[in-house]
């Protein structure tokens, strides 16, 4: 039995030092050193070879090391190979950290007494309680749920909305396209977590913006392809919005001399919010060796009708 990591080379190696451990009778190798190409049965990469069985012919699941797969071709994979997402707690513990320091930033004002400080200029802002503001999170996976959790435990109004909805303790889920615009409406900070899907690009737009009420803040850090960037400029411009958070963006990284990376209340992280870490993604993959072998379900399989 052999593995194939196809990602980055330094946290490569760091699971093939946790493999050598853990696994020691897994032949574990570093893209491009692939061995002899018909004894690979797993793959774990950020992207796939473009024809995986072509490279891999005795290939019989593919890891996502990251928590999500919109950067898979599935098109590509044949039906029968489980494609898994990454589902490590590091990631969800990364994420809620980056989201409740943004939300924090946002309500206590620190882009504004930051400007204020630069202009050695003294003055106090009314400080607004938790229970007045409205959090509102686009999509109630892991992330999403891991972060709506945290945040109500400051006393935030919380909800989520994604397409199935679901449960959670203290928080307002809403389901569906209809429970979207009621969503938005009690939604004075945003943020993004969904998956990227065809339904789900380009989502955040104008006429999305203008369904928040006015002064609203946006935290992206979901995908790139999600947001209209010049929209969200023309609203930052128009007042409609009052604030963004962006971690990721379309390219990345954001070319040189883009309007949004010297806005005076655009804040710009380079796709850092959350990242897999390896002995947790070890943990979690050879877990799910484990359960290949013995025929039970994988965890955090991917439902190609959704792409998620």
């Amino acid at each position: 039995m052999a593995f194939l990591y196809k990602a980055d080379p330094v946290r490569g190696a760091q699971w093939g030092a946790l493999f050598a451990q853990q696994a020691p009778d897994i032949a574990f190798h570093l893209w491009p050193d692939v061995g002899d190409p018909a004894a690979i049965r797993y793959l774990a990469a950020w992207q796939p070879p473009d024809n995986p069985l072509e490279a891999l012919p005795n290939l019989e699941v593919i890891f996502s090391v990251g928590a999500g797969v919109d950067q898979f071709d599935l098109s590509r994979v044949p039906e029968h190979i489980p494609v898994v997402r990454m589902i490590e707690p590091g990631i969800a513990q990364g994420m809620v950290e980056y989201v409740t320091q943004a939300v924090l930033t946002i309500h206590r004002d620190v882009a504004a007494y930051a400007a204020q400080q630069a202009r050695q200029e003294w003055k106090a802002r009314h400080v607004r309680p938790a229970s007045s503001r409205r959090i509102g999170v686009l999509g109630l996976g892991m992330l999403g749920t891991a972060v709506l959790e945290r945040l109500r435990l400051f006393g935030f109004d919380c909800a989520g909305w994604s397409r199935s909805g679901g449960q959670i303790e203290g928080v307002q889920c809403h389901a569906g396209a209809a429970a979207l615009d009621a969503f938005l409406a009690r939604t004075d900070i945003l943020v993004c977590l969904l998956p990227l899907t065809q339904e789900t690009q380009g989502m955040l737009d104008a006429a999305l913006f203008n369904k928040l009420p006015r002064g609203a803040s946006l935290i992206q850090t979901g995908r790139g392809p999600h947001l209209n960037q010049e929209d969200l400029l023309a609203a930052l411009e128009s007042g409609q919005l009052d604030t963004a958070i962006l971690d990721v963006t379309d390219p990345e990284p954001l070319p040189a001399g883009h309007a949004l990376w010297t806005h005076p209340r655009v804040r710009i992280t380079p796709h850092i919010a959350s990242a897999t870490r390896p002995e947790g993604a070890v943990e979690t993959v050879l877990e799910n060796l484990r359960r290949h072998e013995r025929g039970l379900p994988l965890i955090g399989q991917v439902d190609r009708s959704r792409g998620y």
